[in-house]
């Protein structure tokens, strides 16, 4: 495993850097990234989100190696993950107006100092404590999604007066190396677990600097910011009528939470699919993430000019993907026949279908989801997504460890063809739709059908 997971990390990085050089090769420079004023804007604002977000990912490759070190069982470190997950949704539900009232900046202020104390909780073995750093960590996640792109969004508009047309090349690039973050992450991860001394909790140690100096450039360099949104409850009963009176909305939500509930599982359980076999967890998952990166960037070679392939087909393929590779892993993980190499293959299959479908995703929301109901509709999305997940953990492995895995697979194949027959109803819905088409490059009236 050791050296199957540093041929494939090499490879992958190497095929996604030749695609991004390719690309930024053949990409004409617009106005918005020749703008001495829009340029410095970004870079204040790049330079406290990648340390947010690069805390965040050094995390993610031992978090399950740390609560397994210390001794607990399974089935308890998956509460500990549904503790995570049921945080989050809670968080997540009222992190908006939370953030509007507070203030944007006092937000992500307040983000770095409660992922702080979410990290130090993990030097202690209590497992009392580590819940508490779980929910800490919900909180934190939900800060991190809604804060800084709030306060983005608000001085971009507001304070500076750029053309919203800017705005998405913004976060474009910060997807993009959000990314590199992560595969970076995750080799800093490994070497600081095996270089510092500490073993698995390494990683969050050394990411407490990184929250602290973010904390402290936003405190120093940004502007304060606030809105008046609409009350909490208007917002989800404004979402909840988007969502039942139109069904390519109610479909989009039931692929969501499918899929997403999925790869949560996922997230759980490729540590004790690949540790026991001597994975290097850090590379292991820089290659997650570069197979992901990869994925992204094939998706903007396929909505390019030459193949104009569309984000329903992408999609569509990313969840053939997935079934395929859950299937693999029930093989792949039967008890006594344990294959880890074909696991290994299969994860990143799927990290690679995560990169074609996150996009097709969005873009489809874009357009079908409309912009003053996005948040309400995403918070009902949010629900069954991590209700799943956390069924899922605390069902299913209430079982033999070995057996429970390989079930797991097995019903998480299933859930993913429910999400393939969801895809199937929502193209039947919208092949005749040229909204949700990827403009023609040469002008010409859009095809029939996606």
């Amino acid at each position: 495993m050791l050296v199957t997971a540093y041929l494939a990390f090499v490879v992958l990085l190497a095929s996604c850097l030749g695609l991004e050089l390719s690309r930024c090769r053949a990409k004409p420079s617009g106005r918005a990234c020749s703008n001495p004023s829009f340029l410095r804007f970004q870079l204040d604002f790049y330079q406290v989100y990648f340390l947010a977000l690069a805390a965040d990912w050094l995390q993610a490759p031992y978090l399950y190696k740390l609560y397994q070190h210390y001794h607990f069982l399974e089935g308890q470190i998956a509460i500990l993950y549904v503790c995570g997950l049921a945080s989050t949704v809670l968080f997540g539900l009222v992190a908006s107006s939370l953030v509007d009232w507070l203030g944007r900046k006092k937000s992500c202020v307040l983000f770095s100092l409660t992922y702080s104390l979410c990290c130090l909780t993990k030097l202690s073995q209590d497992y009392f404590v580590l819940l508490v750093g779980r929910a800490l960590g919900g909180l934190s996640t939900a800060l991190l999604f809604s804060a800084f792109e709030a306060w983005y969004i608000h001085e971009h508009v507001e304070r500076h007066d750029f053309p919203a047309e800017w705005i998405p090349a913004t976060f474009a690039r910060a997807a993009f190396w959000n990314h590199v973050l992560a595969v970076m992450a995750g080799v800093a991860a490994e070497a600081v677990a095996c270089w510092m001394g500490l073993g698995p909790v390494a990683p969050f140690v050394a990411a407490i600097p990184l929250l602290a100096l973010a904390g402290a450039l936003a405190l120093h360099s940004w502007g304060e910011n606030y809105d008046r949104q609409r009350a909490f409850s208007r917002t989800c009963a404004g979402g909840l009528r988007c969502l039942l009176s139109d069904r390519r909305v109610l479909l989009l939500g039931t692929i969501q939470a499918l899929f997403e509930s999925v790869i949560f599982i996922f997230v759980f359980l490729w540590t004790p699919v690949l540790d026991p076999h001597g994975a290097p967890l850090g590379i292991i998952f820089s290659s997650f993430m570069a197979a992901s990166l990869l994925g992204s960037s094939l998706y903007r070679i396929a909505t390019s000019k030459r193949y104009h392939l569309q984000p329903m087909h992408l999609l569509s393929f990313a969840v053939l993907i997935v079934v395929f590779s859950l299937f693999m892993l029930t093989f792949s993980t039967s008890p006594g026949q344990e294959s880890p190499v074909e696991s290994f293959i299969a994860f990143l299959l799927i990290e690679l279908a995560c990169g074609l479908y996150f996009p097709s995703m969005s873009f489809l929301r874009r357009k079908v989801i409309p912009d003053t109901e996005q948040t309400g509709v995403l918070n009902w999305f949010r629900v069954p997504l991590h209700l799943l997940a956390c069924l899922g953990l605390l069902v299913l492995h209430d079982s033999d460890r070995k057996t429970g895995t390989r079930n797991m697979f097995s019903i998480c194949s299933a859930v993913m063809v429910m999400a393939l027959l969801a895809v199937v109803g929502l193209f039947t819905v919208v092949r005749h739709d040229a909204e949700l088409r990827v403009p023609s490059p040469t002008g010409e009236p859009y095809a029939p059908e996606l």
